[in-house]
């Protein structure tokens, strides 16, 4: 069954009990002093004064707080944050940390689930739990977690006001911290909110609850996505991917919304967006995706016209072009192998050269209130704390392992605007960015090239459809090496073959008037995957080596560039790379190094394209064109290999067969 909207019970009606204006209005003269009565007043929408009233109702605060955004409200809540221990302060002005509990240091996978109604479909990749239980939960679990507490009520929007995509919501919590970064992380729609919700025809609604930050508390932590009413409730977790519920809580609703009404029109994407410049000044506009710790913020961060780094709203305009903006205004992004040598732009801000708010977390803090973290290319101090306790380099956890100095997934929380090649006005403007090149990129140490294009749509939807990466902390348990696809299949509500339907719809729809290069990034070959010693991992590339790939999809964006025809698709010819990696990064690009990065090593490919195969053909209704388009490629690959046999040169792939 296709996802239904508002079916079922509300599930917060149901436990607020609130019926009417006249029950809301009073629970609100109860609950909301004079100043915060007259800030909510503001709000005309009866459908929000309802939800909220709900809210109120099932938690059952001391009072509630009203964030109209306004500068003395925004500096309540850094004080407040610092004042409730959510945050203490450091060295640098304006920097906090923030700690989670040791069990609540990632995406809790195990305990999120999506609320369905009997016979609706969900991802393969996802964990559902029926209507009625998911009420009886909370009935028993979340009812009156507010108690001694202040209800905290946010108005923010996923974009800028008056963007096509874009989406308002409400966020409801009783943490200081939570707010805190939703002000860095998301644009104000307080003053805005009702035209908004009229502009976009619906809002999104969250709810969460922090609990009393005990780790006995954990195994109750619940995260549930009600996607018929896209509302979220989140309980007994602080870690901000848990909790602020707007960005991969609502992520999911957009993508359900993008892909069930707003079909070949519009697009939810895990993306990145960045700009960069081409010659003659000219700005080509990227949107890639990437699974966490693929290298995602890096390649947004060396474009000269950052935009964003996580999520992307994309559409198709009137006049034929794709484009994007960034639901976010700010980066929470993973800090670790964050460094002067890859990351210079953001180091400016985290070390204070370039002064701004800053919220770190899950990092470890020195005597002197610096903040220090794995891969920082710096000194680690001799002792410290971080969210675990004292910590010293030989501190060993209950197993005998040594403890890290910070977490893998430790974050930092900073406005876009702080960057220094953030694009400030294409950043905030509502008609969005063009979008000429789309990226798709994994963490592959031994299969596909670190630059492929795809030949068609489709391809290129194969490219993003086929994405693997290694697990990282981002998610709490999981392991191994992951299917990724899109990057943004963890975040895909409904089955993937609808999804990937949308895909093929919208890349190939007739009212795109330029189709955009699609393409693959894979910045992770190592050494002995290549020809060096077995079991050696040292990368084929640097860091700063993206900017060179990304320079060549530009110029390949305008036509500048021929590129060798191979089955999977176009890739770089050398004389093009060795031009592009002189001038843009300084870098003597050697033939030996492009033959191991460019190398085709068949047995790979093919049996990456047969576990792709293998894994879709257990999706129902996943469509054709997926497996039209691999067994093409098998064919190909499989003619070269048997004339070149198993590793195959760029220069006998140009060959052909």
């Amino acid at each position: 069954m296709k996802l239904e909207l508002k079916k079922g019970v509300d599930i917060l009606s149901g436990l607020g009990g609130i019926k009417s204006m006249a029950d809301a209005e009073k629970l609100f003269a109860l609950k909301l002093d004079k100043s915060n009565l007259e800030k909510l007043s503001r709000i005309k929408n009866e459908e929000a004064l309802f939800k909220i009233a709900n809210s109120i109702a099932m938690l059952q605060p001391d009072s509630v707080w009203i964030n109209s955004a306004s500068a003395s409200d925004i500096g309540y809540v850094r004080e407040m944050a610092v004042r409730n221990n959510e945050e203490f302060n450091l060295k640098l002005k304006d920097h906090t940390c923030h700690f989670d509990l040791p069990e609540d240091q990632g995406r809790m996978v195990d305990q999120t689930f999506y609320i369905v109604n009997e016979g609706e479909d969900v991802s393969v990749l996802a964990k559902k739990m029926m209507r009625g239980e998911a009420h009886d939960y909370m009935k028993n679990v979340m009812s009156g977690m507010m108690k001694g507490k202040t209800l905290l009520v946010s108005f923010w929007n996923r974009g800028p006001v008056g963007a096509k995509a874009a989406i308002p919501a409400i966020m409801i919590t009783d943490s200081f911290y939570v707010v805190h970064s939703g002000n860095i992380l998301y644009p104000a729609v307080y003053a805005n909110f009702d035209e908004e919700v009229k502009r976009a025809g619906l809002f999104f609604f969250n709810t969460h609850a922090a609990g009393n930050f005990k780790s006995e508390e954990i195994p109750k932590a619940r995260i549930f996505m009600d996607r018929s009413w896209f509302t979220t409730y989140s309980m007994y977790c602080t870690y901000a991917g848990n909790t602020l519920l707007l960005k991969k809580g609502n992520h999911r609703f957009a993508v359900d919304l993008c892909t069930y009404y707003r079909e070949e029109d519009q697009l939810s994407e895990h993306m990145f967006i960045t700009g960069l410049t081409g010659p003659g000044g000219r700005k080509t506009f990227f949107a890639g995706a990437a699974p966490s710790g693929c290298g995602k913020t890096t390649t947004a961060m060396v474009g000269t016209d950052f935009i964003g780094d996580d999520l992307a709203q994309i559409w198709i305009e009137k006049d034929g072009t794709i484009r994007a903006v960034n639901p976010e205004t700010g980066v929470f992004g993973i800090v670790q192998d964050v460094n002067q040598e890859g990351d210079p732009l953001l180091m400016k801000c985290l070390r204070g050269e370039k002064p701004t708010e800053v919220i770190w977390s899950n990092v470890l803090i020195d005597d002197n209130g610096v903040p220090h973290w794995t891969g920082h290319g710096e000194t680690m101090p001799d002792h410290g704390k971080n969210y675990l306790g004292a910590w010293t380099p030989d501190k060993k956890d209950t197993a005998g392992k040594p403890v890290a100095p910070s977490n893998a997934n430790a974050r930092i929380t900073l406005s876009c605007s702080a960057i220094d090649n953030y694009n400030q006005k294409m950043g905030a403007d509502s008609a969005g960015c063009p979008i000429s090149v789309i990226t798709y990129s994994g963490r592959d140490s031994d299969t596909m090239p670190p630059v492929w294009v795809a030949k068609t749509p489709d391809g290129g939807v194969v490219i993003g459809a086929s994405i693997l990466s290694a697990a990282t902390a981002t998610e709490v348990g999981a392991k191994g090496v992951n299917r990724q696809p899109w990057a943004n299949a963890p975040f895909t509500p409904g089955p993937l073959a609808d999804y990937m339907a949308a895909q093929f719809k919208f890349f190939n729809s007739s009212k795109i008037k330029r189709k955009p290069v699609m393409a693959g990034l894979n910045y992770f070959l190592t050494h002995g995957a290549r020809g060096g010693e077995p079991g050696d991992k040292k990368l084929l590339g640097e860091k700063r080596d993206v900017k060179a790939w990304l320079t060549w999809l530009e110029y390949r964006a305008h036509g500048e560039v021929e590129a060798i025809d191979t089955p999977i698709g176009f890739i770089p010819k050398y004389e093009d790379l060795k031009k592009i990696f002189k001038e843009t990064i300084d870098k003597d690009y050697g033939r030996e190094l492009y033959d191991k990065q460019f190398s085709f090593y068949m047995d790979n490919i093919i049996g990456r394209i047969e576990l792709q195969k293998e894994a879709y053909s257990r999706e129902k209704d996943c469509p054709k064109r997926i497996f039209e388009v691999y067994e093409q490629q098998k064919k190909g690959l499989e003619a070269l290999k048997a004339r070149y046999g198993s590793i195959v040169k760029p220069d006998q792939l140009s060959a052909g067969v």
